[in-house]
């Protein structure tokens, strides 16, 4: 045989290959296509979530954890769900963070006196009882505050970093308190983490260095590092700071913070299924976290993610859709300032954890979905893009790789693939810990399409014969 031949044989071949692929691509699809399109057509009628999501969030505003106010949230969804007949029903046990914000304030006494937009970062440690009053350094990167050197000494450090990427941004949210107190500063304040601001300051969880002291002392090299107190204040004051010191002129400002850590609390992670037909006990998990951060309604982050996986749930069921595997819808508690509920969840089904066949969690908010985004093999995504062309309809027909999402992110360790539903992020940091999270910032059409997108992937990887491959 000639080259010639040769290569025309493989092209043949491989031609005959993709064309069988795309066909059993193709009869899987329409295999499911009745079903989901029922899911879509009763997900997408009327705005049954959005008003949901709202009732939870209107009656019961924030839910930071350890407040009485999540523990009533939960209280009111585990009630509602058995109501619409879910079953198994239940509330699993959580030890959760519990810190407590307090009366706060940031003031700019010097060169004009003027009140600062602020919210103290949470698991902050608090002021002394009068505040602190000091000059402030600005700073735009952990680089610029080390060439400071001494120069932040007694001083309250501002870091004025523009938001480029969350999770590069966020860095000085978790860290910055850490790197100013071990230069001797004696509070840090942070530029909001914000994409977008109407002086809105945005809150969110901090990490103190095991080695900073809680108090006053000593260490065997010397006087202990103090953790400091921190707080973010809105974008707009941040590069006021910012154009003072520019100019020269000396800048102080007052800060007062009366948080306080409470010991660890009781809560639970919200439970509900819809039991397998013929495999009851594999398992595919759907679900975001019920706690939010003690400003607005928590309704973007995220109720909505609680609210669209317990849609999908109970359209299996009004619908008669039950299939061969369990789904199980999970509310998770207390993901923003620790992350105990998904550890909890984790500890609570390690046992069964070989039968989790596959986890999908929104916590990016309920905006208009574009598909999901893959923490797994590329076997099990490449299954999962056989199931995304029965959303094309509503335009959620993306798969692309992506990083877990915090409740899940123990099952992914735990080798069960997982994925994150994929949103239009573009306002998502616009209100983002803030008091704006409130249900009028998300669209009753995009909730709908979000709750079809869930309802989708869960049903059809519960009722195909073959597991996606885990990791």
């Amino acid at each position: 045989m000639s080259h010639r031949s040769s290569l025309a044989a493989v092209l043949g071949a491989a031609a005959l290959l993709t064309s069988l692929a795309s066909n059993v691509a193709a009869q899987s699809t329409d295999t499911y296509r009745a079903a989901t399109d029922r899911l879509i057509d009763a997900a997408t009628k009327d705005s049954a979530a959005w008003k949901r999501l709202a009732e939870l969030t209107d009656t019961f505003g924030s839910r930071i954890a350890g407040s009485e106010a999540l523990e009533r949230a939960i209280d009111w969804t585990l009630q509602r769900m058995r109501a619409d007949g879910l079953e198994n029903v239940r509330g699993e046990p959580a030890m959760v963070n519990h810190w407590v914000r307090g009366t706060e304030s940031a003031e700019l006494i010097t060169p004009r006196r003027k009140p600062l937009a602020m919210l103290g970062l949470g698991l902050s440690v608090a002021t002394p009882p009068g505040g602190i009053t000091a000059p402030v350094v600005v700073v735009t990167s952990f680089e610029d505050l080390a060439r400071r050197g001494d120069a932040v000494k007694g001083k309250i450090v501002l870091f004025d970093v523009p938001f480029t990427q969350y999770e590069a941004t966020r860095v000085y949210r978790s860290t910055g308190a850490n790197a100013a107190a071990k230069q001797g500063a004696v509070a840090m304040l942070l530029r909001s983490v914000a994409s977008f601001s109407i002086n809105s300051p945005h809150t969110g969880t901090l990490s103190y260095d095991d080695s900073l002291s809680r108090g006053r002392g000593t260490s065997s090299s010397g006087p202990a590092v103090r953790r400091i107190p921190a707080a973010a204040i809105a974008v707009e004051d941040a590069e006021l700071l910012h154009r003072l010191q520019d100019r020269g002129q000396k800048i102080t400002v007052k800060l007062v913070m009366n948080a306080r850590t409470l010991p660890l609390a009781p809560s639970r992670n919200v439970v509900a299924e819809l039991r397998g037909r013929e495999k009851p006990d594999e398992v595919v998990v759907i679900g975001g976290h019920i706690d939010s951060w003690d400003v607005g309604q928590g309704a973007m982050d995220d109720a909505g993610g609680v609210v669209a996986a317990w849609e999908a749930l109970r359209l299996m069921k009004a619908l008669g859709l039950r299939p061969r595997r369990t789904v199980r819808v999970v509310g998770w508690t207390d993901e923003e300032s620790s992350g105990r509920g998904g550890l909890a969840y984790r500890d609570a089904h390690a046992a069964d954890m070989d039968r989790h066949v596959f986890a999908l969690e929104s916590d990016n908010g309920v905006f208009r979905p574009y598909g999901i985004a893959v923490a797994t093999s590329d076997s099990a995504m490449a299954m999962l893009k056989r199931i995304a062309p029965l959303l094309s309809r509503i335009g959620a027909d993306s798969v692309t790789h992506g990083d877990s999402e915090a409740d899940v992110e123990p099952l992914m360790n735990a080798g069960v693939p997982v994925a994150g539903l994929h949103v239009d992020g573009t306002r998502y940091f616009w209100y983002h810990h803030t008091n704006a999270d409130t249900p009028d910032k998300l669209d009753p059409a995009d909730v709908a399409r979000c709750v079809a997108t869930m309802a989708v992937y869960a049903y059809v990887v519960a009722e195909m014969p073959e597991v996606l491959p885990r990791k």
